[in-house]
């Protein structure tokens, strides 16, 4: 009888131990889930970070793809009205890489305003993000454009000068994804805006 109580007893803190138990995996459950959500969002910054091949080209692309649009946008129009206005060749690629950068500095910025970011702050970040990536894009894209022969002196109607534009713009987003690469596993360049998407 008396180990009868003593079992009751026994049973009713094992029963009591239970719910403790049963708290402790909830609590285990939730942290489990919890990590795991934090280890999918360190896997997305491992893939911004380089850790992740195929995540880190694919972020790669799409930050040279976003420096490519604001370059491009300033580069054909430095190109254009270079061309235009009969400037020379220093002068016209010299206009036109201001303008790159002025155009991709702003696509950056408006992103990152967007996101509440103070005016200066996301001047700051764009700097940060974009400087290298519209550099090495325009130094290989300007470089293709005087290499090609007769390019930057056809005119606006002549296919070659579109031609041999379109092709720089081309090398210069395939020879820039692998330094955005580079950048972003380093926690710079792009690394920077991801913080505020």
């Amino acid at each position: 009888m008396d180990h009868h109580h003593t079992h009751q007893p026994r049973t009713h803190s094992d029963h009591s131990g239970r719910p403790g138990h049963g708290e402790h995996l909830t609590h285990s459950e939730h942290s489990g889930h919890g990590g795991s959500e934090s280890s999918s969002g360190s896997g997305a910054s491992s893939g911004p970070g380089g850790s992740g091949g195929g995540a880190s080209w694919r972020v790669a692309a799409q930050a040279t793809l976003h420096c490519l649009t604001g370059c491009a946008i300033g580069e054909v129009l430095g190109m254009v009205i270079g061309t235009a206005a009969g400037l020379t060749n220093g002068a016209t690629i010299a206009l036109a890489i201001a303008l790159a950068f002025v155009f991709g500095y702003a696509l950056t910025i408006r992103g990152v305003l967007a996101a509440g970011l103070p005016v200066r702050q996301a001047l700051k970040v764009a700097l940060a993000a974009d400087t290298v990536s519209i550099a090495v894009m325009e130094i290989i894209d300007n470089t293709v454009m005087l290499t090609v022969p007769g390019a930057m002196h056809a005119g606006l109607s002549s296919a070659l000068f579109w031609g041999a534009l379109a092709f720089s713009l081309a090398v210069a987003f395939v020879l820039t994804v692998p330094v955005n690469r580079w950048l972003i596993s380093r926690g710079k360049g792009h690394a920077v805006v991801h913080a505020y998407h």
